[in-house]
């Protein structure tokens, strides 16, 4: 569905993008059989109203760009030829007449404002259109050949037009947009060099990246602003109050060699621009002496430096510009009176020069107050960004894009450290050759990446790098080739967790202000990547098994309730599986809980190798596991857990006993339920699957069984006594059994109680005699009712049992060989063989109410 929509979209967008040429052609069309017949005079109108609307409609959206495509430029070209054309036929009635030069103006227009490309294609199309016309409209039928013949003086003429329009046209506009580029880069350097002299800007702007070059352009803008219009308020004052002809401040550069002119308040016509040398007449005397120089009596052919020719005035004083003890330029004041400056007048011309410099000082630190307004915005962007993401991931991509915010990056890449290992991962790049370094590890070494970890500071200094004797991750992974490369720690409480590695092709990108920036941004990168690490083990924590790394319970009702919602809702198939391990009791008394859990990572290991990835696999307590199959049948769902039961016991477990290493194999019995057959609801899937389940069990272990509706019939009728435990065939259950069973709950009871009164000694001594007595003792107690507990709980091995061999192969210390005879028939109430005695979660023994199972 969505490749569909995608497709009529775009279909979409190259009709409506082909649509102004297909008009052209087709009005063209109409052209050439007007010139072979006239067309209905009401046809010819409509075509003309056409023509009109989309040549007016291409006209104005051309007009509206500041850089029009060369499509809209072929669009508007080739209407424009068939209108001219159109007209050039009604007004002459062929291609001969005088009307037809205007074909020659329009060729000319649109090879001076279109782009080469579309020029050509245009006078193409002209030549062709005209061939097509004198074809059609010549009598006697001529072929194309000698309509082209006929056609060829135009056609040149064209041509003609097309290529000097191009040559001159086009050159002399090319001409006037250099010089306007020149003129306005002319005055962005004069503005930066304002700021730099005004020490608005610390460093060029060009060792600057994008961001902090238009921020700086900007606040330097507006602060050089604010300064000429301070210093040239004074400079009028001093001019009105004093009767001055001229009042200048000139700027000293930042060598010292040459004065600039700053702000100036005059109405001489014959003042030079500058730049002037620094001991040029009186400035050089007022920065020599770096006192006030004053000047009285000047004859007319005196030559002062800023006067072109002669100058007029009779009375100057040049005063040196002080900020902080050092010289910044020099203030110029003069009168055409043969006046002398006295000592008020030099002390109001002071007290200006004093003004111009606070108003220099109050503007920078306003400055700097904005930059660092500016870098504080981003900083809190980038920790509101690193805040709200909570994955690596996250992290990572919203470190990259904050460092882009903050410089010219052309480059970055975020390595993680595993420190057990001492292996570095390179977990996200950004830039050229990002494919390739994704992903890659290396150990730690004398690269940039490792040393930055290991001294906790950002390297190389001051981010220049050279490839051919610097390393940053290791000789056969390394990043493009760029002048500027800054590597820098992520550290939190002195724990490495990775660097960030940013890079630019402009030299000195990361500069004293930038990379300070950086640091904090890194800083707070580490502590967010910190946090993403925490809140991912939080949350498998919270969802997964510690032993197994499955879904937990929690997670697997989640889980449960999504799936089950989906099947619902699309009338799917869903199966569930309920697994538990044969006899695992036995496993854990005979050989610890350290090989049960080893048992139970097996099974898990199994499952989550048999499994889909759209299945779900959890452990939901002890040696049970829940598989949730989407789109499984029953069948399906048996044939995944005959493959899972197969492969177990196939499998044999090693582990560390208490008596030496043992070998351990097992098996397990499985419980199918499926949707909607065994329930609507997880409650009563998982019920079905449990019935299913508990029938594995009774029907001899190591078994599938698949709920049917038969289990749920037979368990809302229970029999009066449980049926025996299987059998072999054609043995009789023992009399002894016969016997326990007959005797009832009260017997149980008894037998109980006299098993529980002798006590350790009691115990110890049937133990003894049993041991001594071999199979005939242990016949004679199974007679006794009163021993029926300690025998259930002694019952030998049947057919299901697991295989548990010592080290050797021989059966385990401690176990005895399954009897030849059929096993006991199991006591009503009594907990089956292997089986633990309390498993709250069965419905049948956790609640009272619910009615016993019997075997299907």
């Amino acid at each position: 569905m969505a490749n569909l929509v995608l497709a009529v979209l775009t279909a979409r967008r190259i009709a409506r993008n082909a649509a102004p040429l297909a008009c052209a052609l087709a009005l063209g069309g109409l052209i050439v059989l007007d010139a072979a017949e006239r067309l209905p005079p009401v046809a010819a109108a409509a075509a003309l109203a056409v023509l009109i609307g989309a040549l007016v409609q291409r006209a104005l959206r051309r007009a509206a760009a500041i850089e029009a495509s060369a499509l809209l430029d072929l669009e508007v070209g080739a209407l424009l030829v068939v209108a001219t054309f159109a007209a050039v036929l009604h007004l002459d009635g062929s291609l001969d007449g005088d009307a037809h030069a205007a074909l020659y103006v329009v060729i000319a227009l649109v090879s001076a404002f279109a782009r080469p490309g579309a020029s050509l294609l245009v006078a193409l199309a002209s030549a062709a259109l005209e061939i097509a016309v004198r074809s059609v409209a010549a009598r006697g039928a001529p072929s194309l050949l000698d309509a082209a013949r006929a056609a060829a003086p135009h056609i040149g003429f064209m041509a003609v037009f097309s290529v000097l329009n191009a040559a001159v046209l086009r050159a002399e506009i090319g001409r006037v947009r250099k010089a306007s580029r020149t003129h306005l880069q002319a005055e962005i350097d004069r503005l930066r060099d304002d700021a730099r002299s005004y020490r608005l800007l610390s460093a060029p702007a060009q060792a600057r990246g994008v961001a902090q070059k238009g921020d700086d352009e900007r606040l330097a803008r507006s602060g050089v602003e604010e300064i000429h219009q301070s210093v040239l308020f004074a400079l009028r004052l001093l001019r009105e109050s004093l009767e001055l002809y001229t009042a200048m401040l000139l700027w000293q550069n930042d060598t010292g060699t040459h004065l600039r002119i700053s702000e100036l308040a005059s109405d001489a016509p014959n003042l030079s621009e500058g730049p002037f040398l620094s001991g040029d007449g009186v400035f050089g005397a007022a920065i020599t002496q770096r006192a006030p120089v004053v000047i009285g009596g000047l004859k007319p052919g005196y030559k002062l430096p800023y006067y072109v020719g002669p100058s007029p005035v009779r009375a100057v004083c040049a005063l040196p510009v002080f900020e902080h003890g050092q010289l910044r330029g020099v203030l110029v004041v003069d009168r055409v009176e043969d006046r002398p400056f006295s000592p008020r007048e030099l002390e109001l011309i002071d007290e200006a020069c004093r003004y111009a410099v606070r108003a220099i000082q109050n503007e920078r630190v306003f400055v700097q107050l904005e930059r660092a307004k500016v870098e504080q915005g981003k900083l809190y962007r980038a920790a509101e960004a690193l805040g709200a993401a909570t994955t690596e991931a996250g992290v990572i991509e919203a470190g990259v894009t904050s460092a882009r915010e903050i410089t010219s990056v052309d480059f970055a890449a975020v390595t993680l450290y595993d420190e057990a290992q001492k292996v570095h991962e390179i977990r996200a790049v950004s830039g050229d050759g990002g494919a390739e370094l994704t992903g890659q590890r290396f150990r730690h070494n004398a690269g940039l990446v490792s040393m930055v970890l290991q001294n906790r500071h950002p390297l190389p200094y001051r981010g220049e790098y050279d490839e051919k004797r610097q390393v940053v991750f290791t000789r056969r992974v390394a990043p493009p080739s760029m002048p500027s490369i800054i590597v820098l720690p992520l550290v939190v409480h002195d724990r490495p967790l990775g660097t960030l590695v940013l890079g630019s092709r402009r030299r000195a990108a990361f500069n004293d202000s930038v990379r300070s920036t950086l640091e904090v941004l890194a800083s707070h990168m580490a502590v967010s990547l910190s946090n993403a690490r925490m809140m991912r083990r939080l949350e498998e924590l919270a969802t997964m098994d510690g032993l197994t790394g499955l879904l937990n319970k929690r997670a697997m009702l989640e889980v449960a309730d999504q799936k089950i919602t989906a099947a619902r809702r699309f009338s799917r198939r869903l199966s569930v599986l309920v697994t538990d391990i044969d006899h695992f009791k036995k496993v854990n008394d005979t050989y610890g809980h350290d090989v049960g859990d080893v048992i139970i990572k097996g099974l898990g290991d199994v499952l989550r190798r048999a499994k889909r990835t759209t299945d779900a696999v959890a452990r939901f307590g002890g040696e049970e596991f829940v598989v949730i199959c989407e789109e499984t049948d029953a069948r399906g769902a048996m044939l995944l857990a005959e493959r899972v039961r197969e492969e177990l016991a196939r499998t044999t477990f090693h582990a560390a006993g208490s008596n030496g290493p043992v070998q351990c194999e097992v098996t397990c019995s499985i419980g199918i339920a499926t949707y909607p057959e065994a329930g609507s609801t997880w409650e009563e899937l998982f019920k079905a699957a449990d019935e299913s389940l508990y029938v594995s069990k009774r029907s001899g272990r190591n078994r599938s069984t698949a709920w049917s509706p038969s289990m749920r019939s037979s368990s809302s009728h229970p029999p009066a006594a449980e049926a025996p435990a299987p059998a072999k065939a054609g043995s009789e259950p023992p009399a002894p059994a016969r016997a326990a069973a007959e005797a009832g709950a009260p017997a149980r009871t008894a037998a109980a109680r006299t098993a529980a009164e002798p006590g350790a000694a009691a115990r110890t001594a049937a133990a003894r005699t049993a041991a001594e007595a071999g199979a005939p003792a242990r016949a004679a107690a199974a007679r006794t009712p009163a021993a029926a507990p300690a025998a259930q709980r002694r019952a030998p091995v049947g057919s299901g049992a697991p295989a548990l061999a010592g080290p050797d192969g021989a059966p385990a210390a401690g176990r005895r060989v399954a009897a030849s005879g059929p096993p006991p028939a199991k006591a009503p109430g009594a907990p089956g063989e292997g089986e633990p005695r309390s498993k709250p979660r069965r419905p049948s023994e956790a609640d009272p109410s619910s009615k016993p199972k019997t075997a299907a």
